[in-house]
């Protein structure tokens, strides 16, 4: 077993604490140990204007950090699972998805108004195209405003921006410690969350034993079943980050509920559909879901976006 371990991680506070965690519980789990944190600066974290889906996508946080790994500079890499493609480069691999943390969106408005409540017209922060599709569909007289940054800045941008309100991941909040900011948690029927929220993933080198074996005990059951389920509808769909695609799934005792959807981004047309299987199945049922919805009218949405 290796004395000194080398995480690779961005360097955002929330992508600290992150890194932290898993520091922390290696170091408990195998005292002695040492774990040394990387801070490795991404294209994503380089390039903060325009949308992500016009930029480059969810690759543009994790290349770095891969490369790194391939290198040999770094031991293993965290990430947050909503943010790595869906092809993770040979000879690396994803042995361990973490316990998720909650996987909603939460509304953060600037005067306290509910999502319901906002005036007419009310402009809110996202720069994430499933986002704005489900809160169009919800509500069609709201103005939908790019919003980039880590949670810090696209705090500060609710003030500064004439925001009146700003839609988030409530996993990032309730790490941070900032559960007080939240006005509300918007549930799965409002806004369906991305594939992988509130899910961190653990990158390592498929040969390197030593480090599968300390990264396999972080390792949650049940929430790595979700997660591969999610990733397999995402897959069949062959959805990127320009699509608003969502999927979330649940494993309940030895099922697993999963539900997904596929929208145009103003919200006017979308197809959503639920399925429930052993939890076992996770990657046909994802599978299985995605032909659902492409049957049922989502791949003349996915045609056209």
């Amino acid at each position: 077993m290796k004395s000194v371990v080398r995480i690779g991680t961005r360097g955002s506070q929330l992508a600290l604490w992150q890194a932290d965690w898993v520091k922390n519980n290696l170091e408990t789990r195998h005292p002695g140990l040492e774990v040394i944190l990387e801070v490795i600066k991404t294209k994503g974290d380089k390039m903060l204007e325009g949308p992500l889906a016009t930029v480059g996508g969810k690759g543009l946080f994790v290349k770095e950090i891969e490369d790194a790994l391939l290198e040999g500079r770094i031991d293993l890499a965290v990430h947050s699972m909503k943010d790595v493609p869906m092809e993770v480069p040979n000879p690396l691999w994803i042995p361990a998805i973490t316990e998720r943390e909650d996987p909603r969106d939460v509304l953060i408005s600037r005067n306290g108004a509910t999502l319901a409540d906002l005036p007419e017209g009310a402009r809110i922060g996202t720069s994430s195209v499933r986002r704005q599709a489900q809160l169009l569909h919800y509500r069609s007289d709201l103005r939908i405003i790019p919003l980039r940054g880590n949670i810090n800045t696209r705090l500060q941008k609710l003030e500064t921006e004439g925001l009146d309100a700003i839609v988030l991941a409530a996993a990032g909040i309730k790490r941070m410690g900032w559960e007080a900011k939240i006005t509300q948690y918007l549930s799965y029927e409002i806004s369906l969350p991305a594939i992988g929220q509130g899910a961190l993933g653990i990158e390592c080198r498929r040969e390197d034993t030593p480090i599968n074996q300390l990264a396999a005990r972080l390792n949650h059951g049940a929430t790595a079943l979700a997660v591969t389920a999610e990733r397999a509808f995402l897959r069949r769909l062959e959805g990127g980050c320009q699509t608003p695609i969502a999927c979330y799934g649940e494993v309940q005792g030895q099922h697993l509920h999963l539900t997904g959807l596929v929208s145009t981004k103003d919200g006017k047309i979308r197809v959503r559909a639920h399925t429930l299987g052993r939890s076992d199945r996770g990657e046909k049922l994802g599978i299985e879901l995605a032909e659902q919805i492409l049957a049922r009218g989502g791949k003349e949405i996915l045609n056209v976006l």
